[in-house]
């Protein structure tokens, strides 16, 4: 988002003129921002053999799942509809990979129907399966390293008390599976967790990828998750792409040299591709000072963007109708029936009613995460693609909450 003349404009269009497309609440995706992202790993990594799986549970607009197939990544997904998303987009089976958790096993067998990459987590699941399949279908294992990481203890997923991937201390058990059932292991996956700013937790991780890969010597790529982090604030960091790039190279590098198959790498970023990408826009309804806090309530709430309800996570917010008013602080809220605050105390120029306030970082989980609370129609979605946005996603309206209803006859 960039202000020019005291317009601001997302991928070079007005704030008017989306509204005018969409209406307000709306999301908005700058698919520039996207390839910019996408860009600057493939640039990181460029020492190694690499690809990029978009984690397509950030977003799964077959229009923004559409630019990823352009922009050259695969797909990372991580339920059956979620792949069978990514074949309408156009991406071909062996350019996803399903790295599910806790599902039924019909969908697991879906998946081999259709062909993608299967990712195990579990030794109950691979021993069932390498019964049914032995080395027909080849697997992916996930492996949990006992690595905490991440911005908050709900996107920490790789430490000893997660529920994801098999035990880095069952190795031996699962190498007995594996014999046992004649499985094809074909790849090696791990993910910490999500906003890890420090490359040495990447690193330590894959130390014991590479040391595991040893044992299973038909492995022709490792998985090494995403979780980098984005800039969330005006002066933030993100995480160190390129130092990462350049000390993993020279790991993997060394690593394909001293056996017969090279691997592959794989990262599977979604927030980092398509957080800065998106801007929430709503309006403000009411202004309301009290004794102590002046609110500024706008015409959404936690059924729109939950995020820093459920994670704690900072938006920055910034008033796009009033961009030379006096800064002044206000507790910006929404209008469900709990508290639902996008945040506290914070500077903007002065809030009238009516005007429009931007929540940055809102590519990713922001609409995904959305839902019906207090039968409130979830936004539309918008897509600026080469200076012209388009409607990707309308507004709900009241049919779209009863079309699965079903009127029973009480009488």
């Amino acid at each position: 988002m960039e202000l020019s003349e005291n317009r601001y404009t997302i991928g070079g269009v007005g704030i008017d003129r989306i509204a005018d497309v969409a209406g307000l609440p709306v999301y908005v995706y700058d698919t520039a921002i996207m390839e910019r992202q996408v860009n600057r790993l493939r640039q990181a990594f460029t020492g190694m053999p690499h690809r990029i799986m978009y984690a397509c549970k950030a977003a799964t607009n077959l229009n923004l799942l559409r630019v990823m197939r352009q922009l050259g990544t695969g797909l990372d997904t991580v339920s059956i509809v979620e792949v069978h998303m990514g074949l309408r987009a156009g991406f071909l089976p062996e350019q996803i990979l399903f790295t599910p958790n806790m599902i039924s096993y019909d969908e697991l067998r879906e998946a081999v129907d259709l062909g993608v990459h299967i990712n195990i987590d579990a030794i109950s699941v691979l021993d069932r399966f390498g019964h049914e399949y032995g080395g027909r279908v080849p697997v992916c294992l996930r492996i949990n390293p006992h690595i905490m990481a991440g911005g908050n203890e709900r996107i920490s997923t790789g430490h000893i008390d997660s529920k994801f991937g098999i035990s880095i201390h069952q190795m031996r058990h699962v190498q007995r599976v594996v014999e046992s059932n004649g499985i094809h292991v074909n790849g090696l996956h791990m993910h910490t967790g999500s906003d890890i700013l420090d490359a040495e937790v990447f690193l330590q991780g894959a130390e014991l990828l590479l040391d595991v890969a040893t044992s299973f010597p038909d492995v022709t790529f490792l998985d090494f998750g995403s979780g980098f982090k984005v800039p969330y604030k005006p002066d933030d960091v993100s995480t160190d792409v390129e130092e990462l790039g350049r000390k993993l190279a020279e790991r993997i590098t060394a690593f394909n040299a001293s056996r017969a198959t090279p691997v592959e790498v794989w990262f599977e970023p979604g927030k980092f591709l398509m957080s800065e990408s998106g801007v929430f826009l709503a309006p403000v309804n009411v202004v309301k000072q009290t004794t102590a806090t002046v609110f500024a309530g706008v015409n959404s709430g936690l059924n729109h963007l939950i995020r820093p309800m459920l994670y704690n996570a900072y938006h920055h917010i910034v008033n796009v109708s009033n961009p030379t008013g006096t800064p002044r602080i206000y507790t910006v809220v929404g209008y469900i029936c709990e508290t639902d605050t996008f945040g506290f105390d914070r500077k903007l120029h002065e809030v009238r009613e009516g005007d429009i306030l931007a929540f940055m970082n809102a590519g990713a989980y922001g609409w995904m995460m959305s839902s019906n609370y207090n039968s409130r129609f979830r936004p539309a979605e918008v897509m600026v693609h080469n200076g012209t946005a388009h409607l990707i996603r309308r507004r709900e309206t009241i049919d779209d909450l009863l079309s699965t209803q079903i009127d029973v006859d009480l009488e």
